[in-house]
């Protein structure tokens, strides 16, 4: 029988089932999240993860950054997903392992609650259809918004660590939540082979080359991404990435949210990706075209920024022919998602606030807990 998994996402929540099923509680989707549902695949062979509603977040959580909508498609477009189950119940019990032929729930190292503070995997974990993997350091949905918030580029170097921007968001009354809280991301090269998929283009592939920041990696982007990979019958889709100051350069203010490492992760988790080129030349040139034998170049409606000297960065792909300008429909930007956290900027406070709140009480309660094992031991 194959292994099954539940995970619960929704806005930051996950109900995936793989033939065994995982849950994890988030609001935004990044790369810790799809890293999550690579652990979570990696331990049976088909997975299923289930979204909640708008409504069950907000009532457990607070208002997500995203709509059900969006994040459906957010959660399809991971490579590792084999399923989703729309309107995932916030608790994972056993009733909903059975519904979709889970043989157990997979979660984080860290902790989901409910609004009244309650573990939303207990009765799984009691009837030991419960398995964990290890949360991603580094990275959490609280240090982004923080990020977005405080509108500064401390993000973009080693001055300041991440702990900075959490400090100043979603500070609990009680100190700081393990789980809530992020130490800095450090990348490697075997996370990079993780997340790549290893295949090299076949012949008779379309060799198709997208460049840009893709920050924030969003359902903007995932709705390009699927249009440009429809463009061809055997598409073998590449994304350049630019380094983070050439993207200072064109989008200024705190861009990019997220450094090249984390948002190469991101794009690597796209199922519409094949291959990602880390820092970019910001000019699509013949040196690169040639390179990677590309047969298409395509960019989105968005605003095509001119290079340091003011020339077009696609004068060679349109010069050859092969410049193709892709409309996906969606319209959305880093900057509009940016802009729904900044008018929201109180209810996202309040929310992360009690998130940590309910933590820190569970911390508390754990370590009483222990002190009175210990206690007990030493009596005997």
């Amino acid at each position: 029988m194959a292994a099954s998994v539940t995970v619960d996402f929704l806005a930051g929540q996950w109900c995936n089932s793989l033939k065994y099923a995982a849950g994890h509680c988030y609001d935004m989707v990044h790369y810790g999240h799809s890293n999550q549902l690579r652990q979570a695949k990696a331990m049976g062979d088909y997975l299923v993860v289930g979204v909640h509603t708008d409504e069950e977040i907000s009532k457990h959580k607070g208002p997500p950054v995203f709509t059900q909508e969006e994040r459906y498609k957010m959660v399809r477009a991971i490579k590792w997903v084999d399923e989703i189950v729309e309107g995932a119940p916030y608790v994972t019990t056993l009733e909903t392992l059975d519904k979709y032929n889970c043989d157990f729930c997979v979660h984080g190292d860290d902790i989901t609650l409910t609004v009244d503070g309650k573990d939303t995997y207990e009765e799984v974990k009691r009837m030991e259809r419960y398995r964990e993997c290890r949360r991603t350091q580094g990275v959490s949905t609280t240090d982004l918004v923080g990020r977005m918030l405080l509108m500064t580029k401390a993000h973009h170097t080693n001055m300041v660590s991440n702990r900075h921007h959490a400090d100043n968001f979603g500070k609990g009354p009680k100190g700081h939540s393990p789980w809530t809280g992020v130490s800095q991301f450090l990348q490697t090269s075997q996370k990079i082979i993780q997340f790549a998929s290893g295949k090299e283009p076949q012949p008779g592939d379309t060799i198709i080359y997208v460049a840009g920041a893709f920050d924030l990696f969003h359902i903007g982007h995932v709705d390009f991404l699927e249009t440009v990979f429809k463009q061809a019958e055997r598409p073998y889709v590449i994304v350049g990435l630019h380094f983070d100051q050439e993207v200072n350069r064109y989008k200024g203010k705190n861009y990019p949210i997220m450094n090249i490492h984390e948002r190469t992760l991101s794009v690597l988790a796209c199922r519409y990706v094949s291959e990602v080129v880390i820092g970019a030349p910001y000019a699509v040139n013949k040196d690169l075209l040639d390179h990677f034998r590309v047969d298409m170049v395509c960019h989105g409606q968005t605003e095509v920024f001119p290079d340091k000297d003011g020339t077009d960065p696609y004068a060679e792909p349109k010069k050859r022919g092969i410049f193709r300008i892709i409309n996906s429909r969606n319209g959305l930007t880093t900057d509009d998602i940016v802009q729904r956290i900044i008018e929201n900027r109180l209810q996202f406070e309040a929310r992360n606030q009690k998130k940590e709140a309910k933590e820190m009480a569970v911390i508390e309660a754990l370590k009483r807990r222990e002190d009175e094992e210990k206690n007990q031991a030493a009596a005997q």
